[in-house]
């Protein structure tokens, strides 16, 4: 298993067809640097399509998932990267309204 400590969600959409080095020097970019058991999440311009890159510490995973019907919620405010708990991720890789996650996953209405 690979451990991770933080997630973080990239608001702006990236090409879910670029690879590895593509995510990391984007990544680089924005935050600075791909620091070791960070997450960082992308998706594609329709949403439909999400990539995860890790870094474990020793080299980099890319992964990714695709939706066969409905959309990754994804947030569209002016912020660069999102900061997401466990249980938020939990509900952003179903589907789920991941911003209404509240205390020890509880969904709540705003």
């Amino acid at each position: 298993m690979i451990k991770v400590e933080a997630v973080w969600l990239a608001v702006e959409p990236m090409d879910t067809r670029s690879g590895t080095e593509a995510a990391l020097a984007r990544v680089v970019r924005v935050v600075g640097a791909a620091r070791p058991h960070h997450a960082h999440l992308f998706t594609n311009r329709r949403a439909n399509r999400m990539k995860a890159l890790v870094h474990d510490g020793i080299g980099i995973l890319l992964a990714g998932r695709r939706l066969h019907q409905g959309k990754f919620i994804w947030p569209n405010d002016a912020a660069l990267t999102l900061g997401l708990s466990r249980a938020q991720f939990d509900a952003l890789v179903l589907g789920l309204p991941w911003q209404r996650v509240g205390e020890a996953g509880v969904i709540c209405v705003p």
